[in-house]
């Protein structure tokens, strides 16, 4: 465990928070595997009955993968072992079976919002901001099962205006499109709130909860089993995704050619 990821016991809750509030949390490899890391665990150990995941301060939950971790990229395949990775991180964290909350304060964007979106419950507070704006940014594109996740929770349009469009979704939009299912004023309720919910949700018959939790996954999987290898591998050997990259990192417009 990294200081720039936290872990704690808070009586039958497990806390776990990205500790990178000076890059607006953004998830290293290391970030992403420990999470998944302490979900296998907890789920053989029974050392808490309920996981909450947060963000530190409060102005991000996590703002997507650290581009750094990018730098190494060659060619589409190094997209998708990426993606690949991602699947397997995401999966580990979907299939505890704890009851698992979301507490986003801040941007909830690119792998923060897929963290988000494979929790049982996601909370907010009022600034909050969630989505993937990789169209204007890296150029880059999804796991056919984060694409399923996404469908899944606020439909076929909504996805395409988050990703089309690379538009965030305001708190209250988020609301409104069942994305989350509370907001709060502040980070100081969004805990509180999440530490009762999550307490509510450790007295539950835990056969109940893991049997219906697994029960949805593998409904959910069911739209993501086509193979998409092609078009991960066409989008992360392009020409516009090396351009997104050092774009970003260079803190300028890219200027996209389709190539």
């Amino acid at each position: 465990m990294t200081q720039e990821l936290l872990y704690d016991k808070r009586g039958e809750v497990g806390w776990i928070t990205f500790n990178r509030p000076q890059a607006r949390n953004a998830l290293t490899f290391a970030m992403y595997e420990g999470t998944a890391e302490i979900c296998r665990r907890v789920a053989s150990t029974g050392e808490v009955k309920a996981l909450v995941i947060t963000g530190a301060g409060d102005k991000a939950f996590a703002a997507g993968t650290d581009i750094a971790q990018f730098k190494s990229f060659k060619d589409g395949e190094d997209g998708i072992a990426y993606e690949r990775k991602m699947d397997v991180i995401l999966d580990a964290i979907e299939r505890c079976p704890l009851p698992t909350v979301a507490a986003v304060n801040g941007f909830c964007t690119g792998g923060g919002a897929a963290i988000a979106a494979v929790c049982d419950f996601r909370i907010a507070t009022r600034s909050a901001q969630f989505g993937f704006p990789i169209a204007r940014t890296l150029g880059n594109c999804l796991s056919m099962t984060n694409y399923a996740r996404l469908v899944a929770l606020v439909g076929p349009q909504r996805v395409k205006e988050m990703l089309l469009l690379a538009k965030l979704v305001d708190a209250p939009t988020a609301l409104g499109i069942g994305l989350v299912s509370e907001l709060l004023a502040d980070t100081a309720a969004l805990h509180a709130r999440a530490d009762e919910l999550a307490t509510t949700l450790a007295g539950h018959a835990p056969i109940t909860m893991q049997v219906t939790k697994e029960a949805l996954r593998r409904l959910q999987a069911k739209m993501g089993e086509e193979n998409i290898d092609d078009l991960i591998r066409h989008t992360y050997g392009s020409a516009d995704f090396r351009e997104g990259m050092d774009a970003f990192l260079g803190k300028r417009t890219p200027k996209w050619t389709g190539r």
